[in-house]
């Protein structure tokens, strides 16, 4: 276990101890209000953070990552369970644990699979627009508790307007009075820093809960904490296949969101990570949650950020902070079960509101990069719904890659000032070799595009009279498929028609080992041997004898 430089063993103890005493007062609430954003009782948020902190602390390797119920799996898991189980709390309840466990599975396959880089998946412009979205989602629906009218069920957006606009008459003056007044103190304890905010006005509302309560402000409720060992159920025969896409939709989501702050803070600090230890650690807390009715949980970035502001330096800041929320739980339940549920909303609103700043996506704009899919990220959750916005969103970003990939780019270059450089002649301004001409892909070449881009050379064959020698700058394709070397072939054999010999440069040594394996007559083994442009350039054509044929 790593230790922070200059710090003594004893003294990182201790540092460990005040680092999780700090953050139980700022994750138990949390958890409580997760708990509401996945349509589950209060348990259900406080189960998943004992799973979550005690399998990761136990078995990570991450010294600041703090594993618990996050807001975009919770809201993600309250869609799936609405869809799957309708709006039967106790229906809802045990097909959520069914949810969680297959997540864990999965977890557990994809790190049995070495699949570490999964995360990758969900590019960053994509995961930035969709967690916009689904702040915008969690907030609009955590209004109805602050406002005290009934609450919003599903996740489309100009529904859940339209909703909380008709049931603005039933609102109450109390209720409300409390969720603004609360979010104005989160708001400022945020700029004070040193003072926590959520315990604040946590103590506050419990002070307050006996004449809230005579006012109609509906308070948090009974916690039911003992562990429930029934198996969840199984889904029905039509329901396996959701059930199977939603428990990837989590795991996307959940490992996304957690690689990104595992890594983040590993580099941070100067750590190694271990990928697919991760996968397989998630995937026990998730399955253990699971067993328990628990939520799903993962590497939330503001509890990890929390953590390591509050000076943590080994995984033992988050055991302890395991074993404070089980004393709180044990000593002041009954009290937590007085939480008022406009606080709860506030705290929500305050934690998803550092997502909703426009400044995320200042840089795409900047560089004139991703920005549609950023945009298509958000429009998608706010139009289809949260899983299937983050599906649309992750399609979306996949066929703009195929689209760029696609494009069938080819630049033909020359050599700049008689030197040993050879570029881009549209772009720089030099001159072609007479009797030659070189061409570079400016994609790599797959089947998608490597028809289109051999077309366009021959097309530049065809311009240029005189023509003795083609050279083929193939340094952006690290591999060539069939489709490509069927086209590459074509291509040979046309240019050996013509009398034009083909030189093939910057090869990289799988895309060599594919041409030479094709063993085409035309293309002989040292016309694939250059290693730069101007290898290809300056060597000898080949002798009349090696053009003989018998």
């Amino acid at each position: 276990m790593s230790t922070a430089s200059g710090a003594a063993p004893g003294n990182t103890v201790g540092i460990d101890v005040l680092a999780g005493l700090s953050i139980a007062g700022l994750l138990l609430p949390e958890a409580v209000a997760y708990s509401g954003i996945a349509g589950l009782p209060p348990q259900a948020g406080v189960i998943a953070l004992f799973a979550g902190l005690v399998c990761y602390g136990l078995l990570g390797r991450s010294r600041y990552a703090i594993v618990s119920a996050t807001s975009s799996s919770a809201a993600v898991l309250a869609a799936g369970t609405l869809a799957l189980a309708g709006n039967d709390q106790v229906s809802r309840a045990a097909m959520a644990a069914t949810l969680v466990l297959l997540t864990g599975g999965c977890f557990l396959v994809a790190s049995m699979l070495r699949l570490g880089g999964l995360s990758h998946l969900i590019a960053r412009p994509v995961l930035r627009g969709y967690t916009f979205g689904l702040a915008c989602v969690i907030a609009l629906k955590q209004l109805p508790h602050l406002f005290g009218v009934p609450a919003m069920h599903g996740d489309f957006v100009p529904l859940l307007l339209a909703d909380l606009l008709g049931d603005l008459g039933q609102m109450q003056p109390a209720t409300l009075a409390c969720g603004v007044l609360a979010l104005a103190l989160l708001f400022l304890a945020e700029r004070l820093h040193r003072l926590p905010g959520s315990l604040l006005v946590i103590v506050l509302g419990v002070a307050a809960s006996g004449w809230l309560e005579s006012h109609g402000v509906t308070l948090t409720g009974e916690i039911r904490l003992a562990p429930q060992w029934a198996w969840p159920i199984w889904p029905q025969s039509g329901q396996w296949l959701p059930s199977v896409e939603l428990a990837a939709a989590l795991l996307l989501i959940l490992y996304a969101e957690s690689y990104s702050a595992i890594r983040g803070f590993a580099l941070k600090h100067g750590d190694s990570v271990n990928p697919n230890r991760d996968l397989a650690v998630l995937g026990v807390a998730n399955a253990v949650s699971g067993l328990l009715h628990g939520m799903p949980v993962g590497a939330g970035y503001s509890a990890t950020s929390a953590n390591e502001a509050a000076g943590a330096r080994s995984r033992l800041s988050g055991l302890v902070a395991a074993a404070c929320v089980l004393l709180m739980v044990c000593l002041l339940l009954r009290w937590i079960e007085r939480i008022p549920e406009p606080v709860l909303a506030a705290i929500v609103i305050h934690a998803v509101s550092k997502s909703l700043r426009l400044s995320v996506f200042t840089p795409y704009l900047r560089w004139h990069r991703d920005r549609l899919v950023a945009l298509a990220a958000v429009i998608a959750v706010l139009s289809l719904g949260i899983l299937n916005g983050l599906l649309v969103a992750i399609a979306f970003s996949l066929i703009m890659l195929l689209r760029q990939l696609a494009a069938a780019r080819l630049s033909v270059l020359g050599q700049l000032a008689g030197g040993h450089d050879f570029v881009d002649i549209a772009q720089h301004g030099t001159s072609e070799l007479p009797g030659l001409l070189i061409v570079r892909p400016e994609e790599p070449l797959f089947f998608a595009n490597a028809e289109a881009v051999l077309v366009q050379v021959r097309r530049r064959v065809q311009e240029r009279t005189g023509l003795q020698r083609l050279v083929l700058s193939l340094e952006e394709s690290p591999d060539l498929d069939g489709t490509t070397l069927e086209a590459l072939a074509d291509l040979v054999t046309w240019l050996d028609a013509r009398g034009i010999e083909l030189r093939v440069a910057r090869l990289k040594d799988v895309a060599r080992d594919a041409l030479l394996r094709m063993a085409l007559p035309q293309l002989p083994p040292q016309a694939l041997d250059y290693w730069s442009v101007e290898d290809a350039v300056m060597a000898a054509p080949p002798s009349s004898k090696a053009k003989e044929t018998p």
